[in-house]
């Protein structure tokens, strides 16, 4: 039992997937989350008004509250993760940022993922990363403007991928803060990426817990439900606790089985 339970939900982007994305989270409402969060659930940077509308209005019939949108990141499925520092699709950015901010707006959305990218191959690593700063800043002001945050995520898996750590990730908000006076910036602690990549989480909640925003979990390895790998997720969980965060805890795993029979964690920590 942890010491000090923290609200749950469920990333719908990756449980849940044996049904059509907007039946979703009105299984996440049957299986007793109250709260869901998604990556980018659309292809382009620019949806419809009719494809927002028909998400937005999926989330309100389940009655739960989205308190996690990735921000668009190019094709996922290919390997892309993010167009934060990928010079040349500022305006693509720029444009997701507008229809993040529209969705979050409707919805309450407290919380926006803004996946960095990769290092271009043959690419200036320091232009890209002009260009993020500047991006960011963007993405700040928009999300800002409806009280939204906007996450920094450490990612493991692609190797072109740069922020790998917390403290990756915690020097791009500060450069952004410095940069842009943005403010409104914070760090995604995703225990899974940040074990795997070998950040030692006891020093990263030592070092960084008033930095962190949002907090998502797997076990580690194999990326699926608590208790199916060695990490000591409770205790993190704690631990992060005490540091005062009392945001939500987001289910980030790969089920092992079909998603709804992969909660048996949840009701032996509550």
């Amino acid at each position: 039992m942890t010491r000090h339970p923290l609200p749950y939900a469920v990333n719908l982007s990756i449980l849940f997937t044996e049904l059509p994305l907007l039946e979703r989270p009105a299984a996440a409402a049957a299986a007793g989350f109250g709260a869901v969060e998604f990556w980018w659930p659309f292809p382009t940077a620019t949806p419809a008004d009719a494809e927002v509308d028909a998400f937005v209005a999926a989330i309100e019939r389940a009655g739960v509250q989205l308190i996690g949108l990735n921000l668009f990141a190019g094709d996922m499925p290919a390997g892309d993760r993010g167009l934060v520092s990928w010079p040349g699709r500022e305006q693509e950015f720029a444009d997701g940022v507008a229809a993040a901010a529209r969705i979050g707006g409707r919805l309450g959305c407290p919380a926006f993922n803004a996946l960095y990218g990769n290092r271009i191959e043959g690419g200036n690593a320091g232009a890209q990363d002009e260009v993020a700063i500047r991006n960011l800043g963007v993405a700040a002001r928009v999300l800002g403007e409806i009280g939204g945050t906007v996450l920094i995520e450490p990612v493991s898996g692609i190797p072109a991928y740069p922020l790998r750590t917390a403290q990756d990730a915690v020097e791009v908000i500060d450069r952004v803060r410095e940069a842009q006076g943005a403010t409104n910036l914070g760090l995604l602690a995703d225990l899974y990426h940040l074990s795997v990549n070998g950040d030692d989480l006891d020093k990263v909640i030592d070092g960084y817990g008033d930095r962190i925003a949002h907090v998502q979990i797997a076990d580690a390895p194999g990326r699926h439900e608590p208790g199916t790998g060695d990490l000591d997720i409770f205790r993190y969980l704690d631990r992060i606790a005490d540091t005062g965060y009392r945001g939500h805890v987001a289910a980030e795993y790969i089920p092992s089985g079909a998603s709804a029979d992969s909660f048996g964690w949840l009701h032996a920590h509550l």
